[in-house]
């Protein structure tokens, strides 16, 4: 996929949101209200392939917003970049059953490595900048995987669309 019409995505797990795994917080809706207002700003701006990380918590609201444009916009495609195979293995069923569905919505899925090791996230993330030229990100300002994404897509000169916590 051409990277000049793809947009990527970095965020944060539901242990560094502050309302935790309560999405009907009000602070929640409004976050996804704005996640989805920067997905519609970059298929304005061009964007046609959308690549998300699938980790839980903020991963999860970006797959579902760009699920959501392409029900209503033409041409858009959603890739899930997996960082090893067993990603979602220790996680609660109901996030494992949510990951399935969100994976299998997705019109491919590109798998970083088969087997976790300490990098695995870290290439992942690498690979979503470097086949994107805009990222969109949910941000608290701290320092962590989300911070680390967003200082190589600056290094990389991709388009920022930072939503702050």
């Amino acid at each position: 996929m051409r990277r000049d019409i793809s947009c990527c995505f970095t965020g944060h797990r539901p242990e560094k949101l502050p309302w935790g795994e309560d999405e009907r917080d009000p602070r929640c809706l409004e976050i996804k209200d704005k996640l989805a207002a920067s997905v519609e700003a970059a298929y304005e701006a061009g964007c046609r392939h959308f690549l998300c990380g699938m980790a839980r918590g903020a991963d999860f609201y970006f797959c579902e917003a760009v699920l959501d444009l392409r029900e209503r916009r033409p041409g858009i495609t959603l890739e899930a970049v997996i960082p090893c195979e067993e990603q979602a293995a220790r996680w609660s069923e109901r996030d494992r059953d949510r990951y399935y569905a969100l994976v299998a919505a997705c019109d491919g899925e590109t798998m970083v490595q088969r087997h976790y090791d300490k990098g695995c996230m870290l290439r992942r993330n690498r690979y979503l900048v470097d086949h994107a030229s805009r990222l969109i990100a949910i941000y608290d300002g701290m320092l962590g995987g989300t911070m680390y994404t967003i200082s190589y897509a600056m290094k990389q000169e991709l388009d920022l669309d930072i939503i702050y916590l």
